[in-house]
């Protein structure tokens, strides 16, 4: 999908979290993801046709005194770009927070609006696009029009300790971010797999995870225990 840039990158402007999120939700960089999650919410899915729709960028949620960030993909066409909250509506929530609860980050196992009083303690929920892509394929130029956030985002964390990135492409852009900040080679030799782990450059701990989509879930290939051990692992590496 080529891209169109609406705007500057303003990430490096904001000095807080909970201004860079009000910076997220207000981007145009991506015209023609606008378009697309705009339209989205405009038609909207027969089972959810008495919602309002988000429609917009979707922020980062959780813990500003975090240790533990989990990276995901981008949002969900009719889940966050619906709610307006990261993994919240729809099956890749459903699967994920009864762990977070389970392992301690969440105050509830269920997530159904981001008005449903659901609190993280020590973890940080974000993605390498805030915006949903069509076919949950972010394009190149998708990736590095969201990427700046990122960067912001991380400097911005200052107790982060461990980074838990879902899938292979939320693992791609942590070491895109390594390094732009810290000059690593491309990649290094690391590789994603499930339950890796790898020590980057200024320190920060990685432990890689399959992606708790339904394709993955409903499969067999990532099992609740097996998520549960990721997030039990990362509080270890976290101190917590």
């Amino acid at each position: 999908m080529a891209q169109a840039v609406g705007e500057k990158d303003r990430a490096a402007e904001f000095t807080t979290l909970t201004a860079l999120n009000e910076g997220i939700v207000a981007c145009n960089r991506c015209t023609q993801l606008r378009e697309y999650c705009a339209e989205v919410a405009r038609v909207k899915r027969r089972a959810y046709l008495d919602w309002e729709y988000w429609g917009r960028p979707v922020p980062s949620f959780g813990d500003e005194k975090a240790r533990v960030m989990a990276l995901g993909l981008a949002p969900g066409a009719h889940g966050s770009n619906r709610t307006g909250r990261p993994f919240t509506g729809d099956g890749s929530g459903d699967f994920l927070y009864p762990v977070l609860y389970e392992a301690g980050f969440a105050s509830q196992p269920k997530a159904v609006s981001r008005h449903d009083d659901m609190e993280l303690k020590g973890l940080w929920i974000s993605a390498v696009v805030r915006c949903a892509p069509p076919g949950n394929k972010p394009a190149p130029g998708e990736l590095k029009n969201c990427s700046p956030w990122l960067d912001r985002e991380i400097s911005l964390l200052s107790n982060l300790r461990v980074v838990v990135c879902l899938g292979k492409i939320a693992f791609d852009g942590l070491l895109a971010h390594t390094a732009r900040k810290h000059g690593m080679a491309a990649r290094s030799g690391l590789k994603f797999a499930h339950g890796a782990e790898y020590e980057l450059p200024g320190g920060l701990k990685v432990i890689t995870s399959y992606h708790p989509s339904l394709q993955n879930t409903n499969t067999g290939k990532l099992t609740r225990p097996m998520f549960f051990e990721i997030f039990k692992r990362a509080r270890v590496l976290a101190g917590l």
